[in-house]
């Protein structure tokens, strides 16, 4: 019969009792290349956790950005400043992300796809509208998610 291996938890807090202690000893072991004292696989899953933590960043910023599109193409007779400012900010908020992550670049369709079904659903329902008139598919291309100008005069020809 084969004896199995059992990894020795290792010494210090325990990363289920004290998250911030467990992340600040582990820091510390890294920094000082005490490697056979890391807890890696909850170091591994937080590590990767980092990274998702990005890339649902992007989502949500561009969620809000289509939001407030979905709302300023459905209701225009409601346009507010608020919503442009918000366009813009999100987009640049979005700008950075992939700025900081250039791995995240063969996501964007992904990002994209999420942000808009939540978007489409929090249009229907901050608007009163009902979800059907909000398109299954996302109506805007990827060129007027970032760039299409946004004016909450109505008198003005941007949109």
């Amino acid at each position: 019969m084969t004896a199995v291996k059992v990894r020795p938890v290792p010494a210090g807090t325990a990363y289920a009792d004290d998250f911030y202690t467990w992340t600040q000893e582990q820091g510390a072991r890294l920094r000082s290349g005490d490697f056979s004292a890391l807890d890696s696989e909850n170091l591994a899953e937080e590590i990767e956790s980092l990274g998702k933590s990005q890339f649902d960043s992007l989502v949500s910023f561009w969620r809000i950005v289509l939001l407030h599109m979905l709302k300023f193409d459905h209701q225009p007779e409601r346009r507010s400043r608020s919503w442009t400012i918000s366009i813009r900010t999100h987009r640049n908020r979005a700008a950075d992300v992939l700025e900081d992550n250039p791995g995240l670049k063969s996501r964007v369709a992904q990002a994209m796809a999420r942000a808009y079904r939540d978007a489409r659903e929090e249009a229907a329902a901050e608007t009163g509208l009902p979800l059907h008139l909000f398109p299954k598919e996302c109506p805007y291309t990827w060129e007027e998610l970032l760039m299409r100008p946004f004016s909450a005069d109505p008198e003005n020809t941007l949109d």
